[in-house]
């Protein structure tokens, strides 16, 4: 992935508004790991391996039906990439969620390494 081709990151962005959790998994390297923004360490929920991956997927696809990630940019700079999205859609128990974010990514031979998503935390006024 060359340091201007913000291209793959936009249509990864894309696969994920489908909800399209095989297209998503293109994007990634068979040793991908992806770090997801809640869990019970520092660093969240580690997911390692397409498997894991792949299920953390599913499962926020499972638990925001209707997810969806706009108003994003990105930028790669060498191996390293950044999303930016804001997050909207409704969760199980009915609450809306709209949440900003972004993923920190690296990158290894045009595919991805490591996804680590951050949330901000939206607490009630």
């Amino acid at each position: 992935m060359a340091s201007s081709d913000t291209h793959t990151l936009e249509e990864l962005l894309e696969a994920f508004n489908n909800h399209d959790a095989q297209a998503i998994m293109e994007f990634f390297t068979d040793d991908c790991v992806m770090e997801m923004p809640r869990g019970p360490d520092p660093w969240g929920t580690r997911l390692t391996g397409k498997t894991e991956v792949r299920t953390g997927i599913e499962m926020r696809f499972a638990g925001i039906p209707d997810i969806h990630y706009g108003r994003d940019r990105h930028w790669v700079c060498g191996d390293r990439g950044v999303s930016e999205w804001t997050i909207t859609g409704t969760d199980t128990s009915g609450m809306k969620v709209e949440v900003q974010g972004c993923d920190l990514f690296e990158l290894r031979a045009g595919k991805i390494a490591r996804k680590d998503s951050y949330w901000k935390i939206v607490e009630p006024a």
